[in-house]
């Protein structure tokens, strides 16, 4: 498709409006809001195949964790370790988690970012779980319960997620980039990651909540990168060609370019703290900052229902808290 023909700031901006009306799809209201039943699921059949798509993605990275934690104990009971990279079975995991890091870009393009951010715990009890079952590592009564809470958390968050379904276009992504909702959140947080950063390289100050709201923040930016460019690519694919827009490589860039500043971060928190507070805490913190994104940039939850939001947060607290039971 050509790229947008040259027009005034009014009529760019009305023809925006008019597209983003077209791509929303509000979920009518009824006594099925909030349950799954079968009204709700006819309404949330897209929905559902990213949320599928997450959770199938997700436990594909618990099994990839596993498999190089098992690699890693191998190599260590060897009498001369070779190096973990010249491992095959390491590779093999590593090849996994890429394949379910691509079922959660995927799951991006079908399901709202409040739907899908969350369930990352999946990956967390999944992987407790595995490590049990096959590693024989011990479990405890508390991990049984939050493992049930978690999941409970996760019910109320499929059911309660915002009933919108939007159709992620070249012009709906331009119109939200320079809206006033993220030029505002934007300034704010690059306020907060310049001052955080000062501290942690000008004054040496290495504590772990900065380290993670460093990647928390980066993460807010790929959420927000991947849902635009897996919602144009699969808008190309059902309607109407999107990549020849210069929004879409704007995308793809800050989507890498936030992904290789949250590792460099991230590692080194796992450096200096152990994995078993680093991992909690970063989902915790990347699944707030994630709903945030989505909540602003996307609108997901515009229009919702007080008791929706009531409902959709307390599933969200309810999984946060739960996931660090079994860590």
């Amino acid at each position: 498709m050509a790229a947008l023909a040259p027009a005034g700031p009014r009529d760019a901006a009305s023809a925006a409006l008019d597209e983003l009306s077209l791509n929303f799809t509000y979920g009518a209201p009824g006594p099925g809001n909030g349950s799954l039943s079968g009204a709700w699921y006819d309404r949330n059949q897209i929905h559902l195949f990213g949320v599928l798509l997450a959770i199938l993605g997700n436990l594909v990275i618990s099994i990839s964790l596993n498999i190089q934690k098992y690699s890693h104990l191998q190599l260590a009971q060897q009498e001369h370790p070779r190096p973990y990279f010249k491992s095959v079975l390491w590779w093999g995991g590593v090849l996994l988690m890429a394949m379910g890091e691509m079922g959660n870009f995927a799951a991006y393009g079908f399901a709202p970012i409040t739907l899908i951010a969350p369930l990352g715990c999946v990956s967390v009890t999944g992987s407790a779980i595995i490590s049990v079952t096959f590693l024989k590592d011990n479990l405890r009564a508390s991990d049984l319960l939050g493992m049930t809470l978690a999941f409970a958390g996760t019910y109320l968050l499929v059911s309660f997620a915002p009933n919108i379904t939007q159709a992620i276009s070249a012009r709906t992504v331009q119109y939200y980039f320079v809206g006033w909702q993220f030029l505002i959140y934007m300034i704010l947080e690059i306020l907060i990651f310049c001052i955080l950063l000062y501290f942690y390289k000008r004054k040496g100050v290495k504590h772990m909540v900065i380290l993670l709201t460093l990647v928390a923040l980066l993460a807010s930016l790929t959420v927000i990168s991947v849902k635009a460019v897996s919602g144009m690519i699969t808008f190309s694919m059902t309607d109407k060609m999107q990549l020849t827009y210069p929004i879409f490589y704007i995308m793809f860039v800050i989507m890498i370019a936030s992904c290789v500043f949250q590792v460099k971060f991230l590692n080194q928190a796992t450096k200096l703290y152990n994995m078993t507070t680093v991992v909690p805490v970063n989902h915790i913190f990347f699944t707030i900052s994630a709903i945030i994104a989505g909540i602003i940039f996307y609108q997901e939850f515009l229009g919702a229902a007080f008791l929706t939001v009531f409902v959709y947060l307390f599933g969200e607290t309810n999984v946060g808290q739960n996931t660090t039971r079994f860590q």
